[in-house]
């Protein structure tokens, strides 16, 4: 009898540790309501929604005139094994933090610096353009493997490379390369941050990457010091009563080419209090004009900024001798970022321009309000010589 009672107790307990199995391993269904939703300040083209279990990134315009929104599920490593979720209902189903990552554009870079993730780079296509240190010293020890072309990603090595996701921009959405790399199954995130229409708009993308890894409070605060610096410097510009008259651009075969007065960069001319002379048209993409119209405008704009990618004073006469007849170039007042460049050639400003506006807006007033910020050094304009 005895033996027959601890057999029937061994029994219970074997039974009620299998019941205890089972009940730790069921998986955590998806959650079907919202508990947060995380919206932004200045930045249109992405959201976050907070789930019990996992976060769902949603992008809303990758390129211009998207027809949809891309959702991206976003799983805590420690629940990856629990959580269930359907397929179909997102675009990728990613675990967080990311380990390992591949950028496709340099303005992507400077984020994983902010954010302190600079190690997790595992890929880019043409790494030549990145002019950072931090990031040349990761590619030169070997970190950061060579993709090819960003239009032609060589997809052998970048299977090999393995990363947990590729973050890819595209102008309309057929990018065969992407499709072979989401159908071997490594998600791709299209990042939407050039399409903002504001400056700090596109700085704000930094919380994409922020939640990517984890640290949405850090990017939190690197964007509001960032916001800070900017907006502290347009206060003092708008101080500032003489507004010099600003002409940009240059052409490009008979076509000169200039931003329009809503783009992001003709925001940052007004946040600087300058005069640009053609702050009052509207529409999306770049003016474009002929010489004469622009010779009849700006012909005694006192300055010149952003002449292309001319270098110096010879190679814009080399270009064209129109380029002489504008006072700008006669009172050598051209001032351009193209000369300053990482030791393989990239240019800095096309990387970090787009995550620190602050900074040029702070370049383009100590450019056309030296006595503004007297003790600053421009960090990416430098007249031509």
């Amino acid at each position: 009898m005895l033996q027959n009672k601890k057999i029937t107790f061994l029994l219970f307990c074997s039974i009620l540790f299998f019941i205890s199995c089972k009940k730790e391993a069921k998986l955590i269904p998806e959650n079907k309501q919202d508990i947060a939703y995380s919206d932004f300040n200045y930045a249109q083209g992405f959201y976050i929604t907070h789930n019990e279990n996992f976060k769902i990134l949603t992008i809303k315009n990758p390129w211009p005139k998207a027809e949809k929104e891309y959702k991206y599920a976003l799983v805590p490593k420690h629940l990856a094994a629990k959580v269930t979720l359907n397929k179909d209902a997102f675009d990728g189903i990613i675990t967080i933090p990311i380990e390992k990552i591949v950028v496709t554009s340099t303005t992507h870079i400077p984020a994983l610096e902010l954010l302190g993730v600079a190690q997790t780079l595992a890929g880019f296509p043409g790494s030549d353009y990145i002019s950072s240190e931090e990031t040349r010293e990761n590619i030169d020890n070997g970190l950061v493997r060579e993709l090819g072309k960003n239009e032609g990603i060589n997809t052998e090595v970048l299977l090999d490379v393995n990363p947990d996701v590729v973050v890819g921009f595209g102008i309309d959405g057929n990018n065969k390369t992407f499709e072979t790399i989401k159908k071997s199954g490594i998600p791709v995130i299209y990042n939407g941050d050039w399409v903002e229409k504001s400056p700090l708009a596109k700085a704000e993308w930094i919380k994409f990457f922020g939640v990517l890894y984890n640290k949405q409070k850090e990017a939190d605060s690197i964007f509001n010091t960032i916001e800070k610096d900017y907006l502290e410097a347009k206060t003092l510009a708008a101080k500032v009563k003489k507004q010099p008259t600003v002409l940009c651009g240059a052409m490009h075969k008979d076509v000169w080419y200039l931003p329009n007065g809503t783009s992001p960069e003709a925001q940052i001319l007004k946040d600087a209090n300058v005069n640009y002379l053609w702050s009052e048209t509207t529409g999306s993409g770049s003016l474009a004009l002929n010489f004469e119209s622009v010779y009849e405008k700006a012909k005694q704009a006192e300055l010149w900024l952003s002449p292309s990618y001319y270098s110096s004073l010879e190679a814009l006469e080399k270009a064209s001798k129109h380029y002489t007849k504008f006072d700008a170039f006669t009172n050598k007042n051209i001032f351009s970022f193209v000369n300053n460049t990482g030791k393989t050639g990239g240019v800095t400003y096309y990387e970090l321009g787009t995550a620190r506006p602050d900074l040029v807006l702070k370049d383009i007033i100590k450019i056309c309000h030296p006595e503004v910020l007297q003790d600053y050094k421009p960090y990416f304009f430098k007249p031509l010589e």
